[in-house]
């Protein structure tokens, strides 16, 4: 990069994120080195104080406060265009969620793999809270990768390209490349590719809205890449031992799967994700018996993703 540093965008969604902010905080000018940047936060009405948080630890920042508990994109979508109307132009935008913690130049690490491979979204290795790998990169969701994970599970089958959505392989970390997506907890997009994919899809609420963008994305000719060379922390939760949560994970890949496929090939990978619930449901799962119900309920699927929806599957 020459010239003037390039200007970032910094949009983060918080949900009762008030012990997340500090933190969030402090990792932001070592990971943003080098570059132009500001910092936008739109808050889904919490409850904690997350909003006085911001304010107390980044006063700089501009706060969005959506009213209501809106979703992982919307969120995102308005902390977007409060950035571009409240702090002016940007040459690509920072999705963070408030758990992450950037490592020193993780973000002009990105910005260099956008510009010198030309893709439209960059994503960083990723830890876990203790330090721990990360398998942190996905392949595209098919039936073939549903029945491999309904009948050899996903942990022994996502070393196997055709057989796993997951990518699990630690080599396959260990240099830049393509990837179809990666969880949304931190991407680098660039503004090229913003203007011309819009905005994320809010109908997904929670789960399966960085997919939908990925691919969307990738539809329009950006390709996502993967740099080992960036680097964050996640000290995340794991919704697979939250029943409601796992019911509307599950949900949102079939119906995002339905988005993009015939109705036949829907109808299999929705039974490959049934069976794939159900017996794991018949040995004693509570999050998979949700997943089940959900799965087999005509009016979840009719129903816009949300708080009640979650709420119902409680």
């Amino acid at each position: 990069m020459t010239g003037e540093p390039e200007t970032i965008a910094v949009v983060v969604v918080t949900y009762n994120s008030a012990a997340l902010i500090e933190d969030l905080v402090a990792s932001l000018a070592p990971g943003l080195r080098g570059l132009n940047w500001h910092l936008t936060v739109a808050d889904n009405a919490s409850r904690d104080g997350s909003v006085e948080a911001v304010r107390r630890y980044a006063p700089y920042a501009h706060v969005v406060e959506t009213g209501r508990n809106a979703g992982y994109a919307a969120g995102i979508n308005a902390a977007v265009a409060a950035a571009a109307e409240k702090a002016g132009p940007f040459d690509a935008v920072l999705v963070l969620n408030p758990d992450i913690r950037l490592a020193a130049d993780c973000v002009p690490e990105l910005l260099t793999l956008l510009r010198r491979r030309g893709a439209g979204i960059a994503v960083p290795k990723i830890v876990r809270a203790n330090g721990d790998f990360s398998p942190s990169l996905r392949r595209d969701p098919t039936i073939l990768r549903a029945f491999g994970d309904a009948v050899l599970g996903g942990k022994r089958t996502s070393r196997f390209a055709l057989l796993g959505e997951s990518v699990t392989d630690r080599g396959r970390y260990t240099g830049v490349t393509t990837v179809d997506w990666a969880e949304g907890s931190i991407m680098l997009i660039d503004k090229a590719c913003w203007d011309a994919c819009g905005g994320w899809d809010e109908t997904f609420f929670l789960y399966s809205e960085e997919t939908e963008y990925a691919l969307r994305a990738r539809d329009l000719g950006f390709t996502m890449m993967y740099t080992p060379h960036a680097n964050a922390r996640h000290l995340e939760g794991d919704a697979a031992t939250n029943p409601p949560l796992w019911a509307l994970m599950t949900l949102n890949r079939v119906r995002l799967y339905r988005r993009r496929h015939n109705a036949v090939a829907t109808g299999v990978f929705w039974a490959m994700v049934l069976l794939r619930e159900a017996s794991r449901a018949a040995l004693g799962s509570e999050p998979s018996r949700r997943a089940t119900r959900a799965l087999l309920s005509r009016r979840r699927f009719r129903e816009r993703p949300g708080p009640l929806s979650i709420a119902a599957a409680a």
